[in-house]
């Protein structure tokens, strides 16, 4: 496979200037997750909500393109948000879980991982994580390459 940047994919999509995107890569094992979303199986992702606020981003939006990145900033594919869902960590299903797409598709795997991890993002910015904060839950379509 080869890799670009994500402007020159993104211009390999399409050449509209009224359409923007951002490019970003997942946090825990980006390579993986990324390959995921080229097969399909990854169609969401879940952040801290506190970080948005302190790292001065946006929330995603319903109609937003994302260029995937690996761990190497290079593109890999493009994705359009298609359901963003604000909610406790503990309230998240295992329909939820499932469309995320990682290891056994499980509530429980969810749980397990995200927790971790989300315990170490939560002591970047001096909190300390506990089930009732809110995660963003961003669902997605693959749209280029398809």
């Amino acid at each position: 496979m080869i890799f670009m940047d994500a402007a020159t994919l993104w211009n390999h999509y399409t050449k509209d200037p009224t359409l923007s995107y951002t490019a970003w890569s997942f946090g825990a094992v980006p390579d993986k997750l990324a390959a995921l979303v080229v097969a399909g199986t990854k169609q969401a992702t879940t952040s801290l909500y506190e970080l948005y606020a302190v790292d001065q981003e946006p929330l995603p939006m319903v109609g937003g393109y994302s260029v995937i990145l690996n761990s190497k900033e290079e593109a890999v594919c493009i994705v359009q948000t298609t359901k963003v869902t604000i909610l406790p960590f503990q309230e998240v299903t295992e329909a939820m879980a499932d469309i995320e797409g990682e290891g056994d598709r499980s509530l429980a795997y969810w749980r397990d991982v995200h927790l971790e991890f989300f315990q170490e993002e939560a002591k970047t910015i001096g909190k300390t994580f506990d089930e009732s904060m809110f995660v963003v839950f961003e669902e997605f379509q693959l749209v280029y390459p398809i």
